[in-house]
């Protein structure tokens, strides 16, 4: 409705009905405007009715949409089921062109303009949340690991005599797989031990720079977000060094955007030395589907030319996913969250500390991670070898999801390299554990019913153990085996 049109409404319905209509529509057009005239992300989130009129706005400007379309194409935005067209708000043509992902597209206006304006308002999403001199960002469909390879791939072009990617040992499949699917060997350094935490080895990886040669390493691989013990690498130092044998260095932040101790992180490396890009989930900082990443960095023209390797068009779904959710929270909204992921990692340590101690066991301390925490599992190792892995698959059943349970001495292959000791990040971890996360979203009620239900599945544990204990007793000397009432009463 334009004032033409209400203007002539007013012939039909008393004037001053379809004025007050037309001033709540402004209302909704002056945010609208807003978001046009700053790119940023609006303080305070938009109402759905809002965020729907918008994005309607934009699908009426895509050809697909046009009253009076005739396509002879091979790609018209056509979609034989309705239900799929009003999934994606009719917004069919996704984003970018065949030679750019973050091209404009002729017959696409609005989901050009979709594409620009998410990738506008994620990136003041950064700097607010800390990475205040990042200078350019772009959304892509795929998860972290494929889009780590987009940047290695990019890199390629750069130094095509590279070989190696110095990659600090992080157990997590995706991002060591990534190094190989771009084509790469990775260089596992192992952590150093420190009180409980895994940290990184410095030495290491100079000594690795300087055996390889720094002109067949394509990047430092690094990480921040991460499961304890392990903790972020040390990246303020592997920047400087990186800056030293001008070595690329591209940061692993998977879900590091929610933490402001990572994002300082990346934002000091920056400052003190070099980072090229830092890739972060969609799925895991901002609750949307999974399918979609972060691609950012400090250097405008490198971002874009990593956008350029992207081949072919991408699909608008992360984009609008997240551009959906950030105008519904606003970025107040967002801040909110941040702040109390926060408070309830703190109550996720207290009731974990006070859980441990209760069991015989101890909060692993890991300062250095704000997101992860680890709790020993010594005691369930003592009982039997089956007994840590068996936690895991009863918290599972018992509808606690998200937990690790990281036994002793496992190992596995990845792409032909074995890990020893697989999931702790290290060769010979001192002791078996169990990971909870305080991530984005958490609520205090999935705090208390986790530390509800572990209670119960130690102790369920506890029990057989020593039911298993003393049944050869009973069966020698035919009578009961006390110590399981002594311990209790202990």
């Amino acid at each position: 409705m334009n004032s033409e049109n209400f203007s002539l409404s007013e012939k039909i319905v008393s004037s001053s009905y379809i004025r007050q209509g037309s001033q709540a529509r402004r209302s909704h057009e002056q945010l609208i405007r807003h978001l046009l005239e700053q790119g940023k992300c609006p303080e305070e989130g938009w109402s759905e009715s809002t965020v729907e009129l918008f994005l309607n706005e934009l699908a009426v400007m895509d050809s697909n949409n046009f009253l009076g379309n005739c396509g002879v194409g091979e790609r018209e935005g056509r979609v034989a089921s309705s239900l799929v067209a009003r999934r994606h708000y009719r917004l069919i043509h996704g984003i970018g062109r065949s030679g750019d992902i973050a091209a404009i597209q002729p017959k696409a206006a609005g989901s050009s303009l979709l594409n620009k304006l998410t990738n506008s308002v994620v990136l003041d999403i950064l700097k607010f949340s800390g990475v205040r001199s990042v200078a350019s960002c772009f959304v892509v469909p795929m998860a972290t690991g494929m889009s780590l390879t987009l940047c290695f791939l990019t890199l390629r072009h750069r130094r095509p005599k590279a070989r190696y990617i110095i990659w600090p040992r992080i157990d997590q499949k995706s991002c060591f797989k990534a190094m190989i699917t771009a084509g790469f060997e990775p260089v596992v350094v192992e952590n150093v031990l420190e009180g409980d935490e895994l940290r990184t080895d410095l030495e290491a990886v100079e000594r690795q720079i300087t055996e390889l040669g720094a002109e067949n390493i394509l990047c430092v691989h690094s990480t921040t977000s991460c499961f304890a013990p392990r903790v972020p690498d040390r990246l303020e130092e592997l920047a400087t060094m990186c800056a030293k044998y001008d070595i690329p260095h591209v940061v692993n932040n998977a879900y590091g955007v929610q933490s402001s101790k990572c994002m300082h992180l990346i934002q000091q490396g920056a400052r003190v030395g070099r980072i090229d890009a830092f890739v972060q989930s969609l799925d895991k900082n901002f609750m949307v589907p999974v399918g979609g990443a972060i691609i950012a960095g400090f250097d405008e023209s490198f971002i874009q030319e990593i956008s350029k390797m992207y081949p072919g068009r991408a699909s608008a779904s992360p984009s609008l996913d997240v551009l959906i959710t950030l105008l519904s929270l606003g970025a107040s909204g967002y801040k909110k969250l941040l702040s109390e992921r926060k408070e309830i990692y703190l109550l996720l340590a207290q009731e974990l500390k006070s859980l441990a101690s209760a069991h015989g066991e101890r909060l692993l301390h890991t300062p250095h991670n704000p997101i992860s925490l680890a709790m020993s599992l010594d005691g369930l190792q003592a009982e039997s070898d089956k007994a840590v892995t068996q936690l895991g698959s009863m918290l599972f059943t018992r509808q606690v999801s998200g937990a690790r349970v990281i036994p002793l001495g496992k190992e596995q292959t990845i792409s032909g390299h074995t890990f020893r000791g697989f999931m702790s990040h290290s060769e010979a971890y001192p002791c078996p554990y169990l990971n909870a996360a305080s991530a984005v979203g958490i609520t205090r009620e999935d705090v208390t019913l986790c530390i509800k239900r572990l209670d119960k599945c130690l102790k369920t544990l506890k029990k057989e153990g020593n039911a298993a204990k003393s049944s050869p007793q009973v069966l020698l000397s035919g009578h009961e085996d006390t110590s399981q009432e002594v311990t209790e009463q202990k």
